[in-house]
């Protein structure tokens, strides 16, 4: 599917974005200024932006804890995300929520989860509203390849396919969960998985936002259309830890500057862009530099902001009706 120079650029300010990000969140979490856990998302940029430009406001999504990439693909603030994370008042859930449990209903993020597999069934509640209530909406849930081998996630698929709900599957294959390989632990295919349930399944270049988008537009397009899940299989990297801290000793030597080198999903992109003449080079330097200014604010708004007061501990926990 052609995208126009518009949409060309907002796909890499998005991307850029989420690097940045975390590439800065790495830095004030290795400093001591932030609390509880991070989970970064740096590397699969391209997975999130190329799921994400194919929804709008009717649709959701349910993210893991590898959450920060998918929530700012959904158009969240990263001023109330990075105050979120740095446990602020001024955060997208008021500073209790943190990295693991960052959301926005607003935008259809539907928050990142500390329970592996945790969004298949959530989504397929998001999924089973839109149907019922005949809003047009989707319902995709991010997930790795540990969260694969999850009952909860194969007990969606089948969910998903009795009830046809507009659902996509979206398993983001980094190549590790946590420090066990998938090729050692998933068995079979993702795809072979998938056609089990009688789901349409493709797998993709998880670096190439080209092949990406052009998949989530078919799985959309059927879920729209009343032709219930899809599953999208990526293949892509990570390049920090599973988590701020860990020492990646079960990596091999020099795998992630190799990855870094020559496996990185911007670099696909500006290369694409450019040798097409879609974009200039000047372009999206002019994108870096806006974007790595935007992230520094949002550094600097996060750290003056106030911490949330006693007496908001007990605010969110029931549900009032």
């Amino acid at each position: 599917m052609q995208l126009n120079r518009e949409q060309l650029l907002a796909a890499y300010r998005t991307m850029r974005t989420i690097r940045e990000f975390e590439d800065r969140v790495h830095v004030e979490f290795s400093a001591g200024g932030i609390p509880g856990f991070v989970h970064l998302y740096a590397g699969e940029e391209a997975s999130a932006v190329g799921i994400c430009m194919n929804l709008d406001e009717r649709d959701k999504i349910a993210s893991t804890h590898r959450g920060h990439g998918h929530c700012i693909a959904k158009g969240c603030d990263v001023n109330g995300m990075m105050g979120e994370i740095f446990g602020k008042s001024n955060g997208l859930c008021g500073g209790k929520g943190g990295s693991m449990h960052i959301a926005d209903l607003e935008k259809g993020m539907m928050g990142a989860n500390g329970i592996v597999g945790g969004g298949p069934p959530l989504i397929c509640g998001a999924a089973l509203t839109a149907k019922t209530l005949k809003t047009g909406g989707v319902a995709v849930a991010f997930m790795g390849d540990g969260a694969s081998n999850q009952g909860t996630t194969m007990e969606s698929y089948n969910l998903a396919k009795a009830w046809n709900l507009p659902v996509i599957f979206v398993v983001e294959d980094n190549g590790y969960a946590e420090s066990t390989a998938s090729n050692w632990s998933v068995s079979g295919t993702q795809l072979g998985r998938a056609a089990g349930f009688g789901i349409p399944a493709v797998q993709v270049d998880g670096l190439d936002f080209f092949a990406i988008y052009d998949a989530a537009a078919e799985a959309v397009a059927r879920a729209r259309a009343g032709g219930g899940p899809s599953l999208i299989h990526g293949k892509l990297n990570r390049y920090y830890g599973h988590f701020e801290g860990d020492a990646m000793t079960y990596r091999g030597e020099g795998e992630i500057e190799r990855v870094r080198r020559e496996e990185d999903p911007l670099n696909f992109f500006r290369a694409r862009v450019t040798e097409a003449g879609l974009l200039s080079a000047g372009q999206l330097d002019e994108v870096d530099a806006a974007v790595k200014a935007e992230i520094e604010q949002s550094v600097v708004t996060a750290k003056a902001a106030a911490m949330p007061a006693a007496e908001q501990l007990l605010t969110d926990v029931y549900v009032s009706y």
